[in-house]
């Protein structure tokens, strides 16, 4: 039996134009959870979708994990969905980013108005009453989300532990997939997956279970104020 360990990405840098780029705490994140796997477990392989905040959370893991002479494999099938696509089709003033900044700097508390918006975006998303509106559908993402997981089950050889840096879009998806879920669970699941939370999932043959959900263990003993969302 193997093991694969899906890695949220570290903080990206929430109200910026470049949202993708990892924020210095998230950074920090990456390193804390590196340092803390090399005493647990010894990866046999290594993936990373290709956006750049799962690009640099892998970077900085390998500082804190030491020594690797793994290759980090990138597979965009791991990459999260588009949430400016998202969010911009239930804003459409949104596609302006000043607009939002605008819009978010006369709320009390932006980080929550931000979720709220997020959420209902979402909602409008999965709903499939909008398909034809996005690039990439609810439906093709999840497809895009389990075929990764099962390419990557189908080349780990000998490999008994596996390392994936990606997003918490797709490891909700992966997870309704293994749990049979709906849709509304699987969302609230997305919402409360911590930057660099480790969700472990085991493979046999075809068959996969979980094993644990967004432990952030290694935050909360580094110092709680590393916990964060989003």
């Amino acid at each position: 039996m193997g093991a694969i360990y899906l890695v949220r990405h570290g903080q990206a840098s929430f109200g910026h134009a470049d949202y993708d780029k990892l924020s210095k705490k998230g950074c920090e994140q990456s390193k804390i959870l590196g340092t803390q796997f090399k005493t647990l477990v010894q990866p046999d392989q290594i993936y990373s979708g290709d956006m750049l905040r799962h690009v640099e959370t892998a970077s900085h893991f390998l500082n804190g994990f030491g020594e690797s002479t793994l290759p980090v494999v990138t597979h965009s099938g791991f990459n999260e969905f588009n949430h400016v696509e998202v969010l911009t089709r239930y804003k459409p003033e949104w596609e302006d980013h000043a607009v939002m900044a605008s819009d978010m700097a006369k709320q009390q508390i932006p980080s929550q108005a931000f979720q709220k918006s997020f959420s209902a975006s979402v909602a409008r998303w999965i709903s499939g009453d909008f398909d034809h509106e996005y690039q990439e559908s609810w439906p093709q993402f999840q497809s895009r989300c389990t075929k990764a997981m099962k390419e990557v089950i189908a080349q780990a050889d000998n490999a008994k532990n596996i390392i994936v840096f990606t997003s918490g879009g797709p490891v909700s998806a992966i997870l309704q997939q293994v749990l049979k879920l709906g849709n509304k669970e699987t969302f609230a699941i997305n919402e409360m997956l911590a930057n660099t939370s480790v969700s472990k999932f085991l493979f046999s043959g075809e068959r996969i279970s979980i094993a644990y959900l967004n432990n952030f263990l290694h935050l909360e003993l580094a110092d709680s104020d590393y916990v964060t969302y989003r």
